[in-house]
């Protein structure tokens, strides 16, 4: 296999309530076919690396790697789905949101930070945190 055949794959999920409930497609159908799409990249090429960036109104985070220790696999040759770290972690993501979220003075916000998830996205291509 030719290493320029993986790829990286960032993707960032808006867990905004807001703008999921003015939204016709419930986000745990959305997520579904996030889920299926990310396996998918999975399956292509089991060196594909996978990154999951979730955004709220006061944070945002990486919610999932796949080339982390935890999500590779253990020797016994089947690839690791992503879906159950993946929903652990991004329910984790949004309990912490909602705690900053009441912490809040000013009320609610109704935006994202998406500016800043990008930014996350570009550090991780491009190599520049550990994380990644």
């Amino acid at each position: 296999m030719v290493a320029n055949d993986v790829s990286i794959l960032v993707v960032l999920l808006d867990t905004n309530p807001f703008f999921w409930s003015a939204s016709s497609l419930p986000f745990s159908k959305f997520i579904s076919h996030v889920i299926s799409f990310l396996n998918s990249i999975l399956l292509l090429n089991q060196l594909n690396q996978i990154v999951v960036i979730a955004t709220e109104h006061n944070c945002c985070d990486y919610v999932y790697d796949s080339s982390s220790p935890a999500n590779r696999s253990s020797g016994t040759g089947k690839l690791p789905a992503p879906s159950a770290d993946l929903l652990e972690k991004l329910e984790e993501f949004v309990i912490r949101d909602e705690k900053l979220l009441k912490q809040e003075p000013e009320g609610p916000i109704v935006s994202s930070l998406l500016s800043e998830s990008l930014s996350m996205a570009l550090c991780c291509i491009l190599g520049i945190y550990d994380y990644c």
